[in-house]
C-alpha cells in the first residue's frame, strides 16, 4: 500500500465512520490498522468495543486502543483510560487509569484533565487530594 492510497484509505475509513458507515469503516480501517496506523487502531477499537460493523470484542477492543495509546494518539489514551476506571474490555485498575488518563490530559484534552480531577476528588486510583484535583479542573477550563 503507498502513502497516497494509505492517506487516503484513513480519510475515508473515518469520513465514513463519522458518518456511521462503519461496515464501509471497517473495511477501509482494518488494513490500517494491521500496519500500526495510531488513528486506524483507534477507530477500530470503539468499533469493537461496542459492535459496530462488527461482531462486538472486549479483546481486540483493547489491544488495538492500546496500540494506538502506545504511539501517543491523546483519544486513545482517554479511552484505554476510561477502559481501565470502568473495567470495560480489561480488569478495572484505577492506577492504570490515572496514568492513560494523565498522558491524554498532558496532550491538553480538557475530558481527561476533568476525569483526573474527578479521580483526585474522590479518591479513584489515587489518594484525595483536593487541590490536585481543582488543579486539574482548573487546566479543564473549570
Amino acid at each position: 500500500m503507498t502513502d497516497t492510497t494509505a492517506d487516503l484509505d484513513l480519510a475515508s475509513g473515518v469520513s465514513a465512520f463519522e458518518s456511521k458507515h462503519f461496515t464501509t469503516a471497517q473495511r477501509l480501517l482494518s488494513p490500517l490498522s494491521d500496519l500500526g496506523h495510531p488513528e486506524a487502531l483507534f477507530r477500530m477499537a470503539i468499533m469493537a468495543q461496542n459492535g459496530l460493523g462488527m461482531v462486538r470484542n472486549e479483546a481486540n477492543a483493547y489491544n488495538w486502543m492500546r496500540a494506538a495509546a502506545e504511539q501517543g494518539h491523546g483519544l486513545a489514551q482517554h479511552g484505554l483510560g476510561f477502559m481501565y476506571m470502568q473495567g470495560e474490555c480489561v480488569a478495572q485498575n484505577g492506577g492504570e487509569a490515572v496514568k492513560w488518563f494523565t498522558l491524554a490530559a498532558a496532550q491538553g484534552l480538557a475530558g481527561s484533565q476533568t476525569t483526573l480531577g474527578m479521580m483526585y476528588e474522590q479518591g479513584i486510583g489515587v489518594e484525595k487530594d483536593p487541590d490536585e484535583a481543582q488543579r486539574w479542573y482548573k487546566l479543564a477550563g473549570f
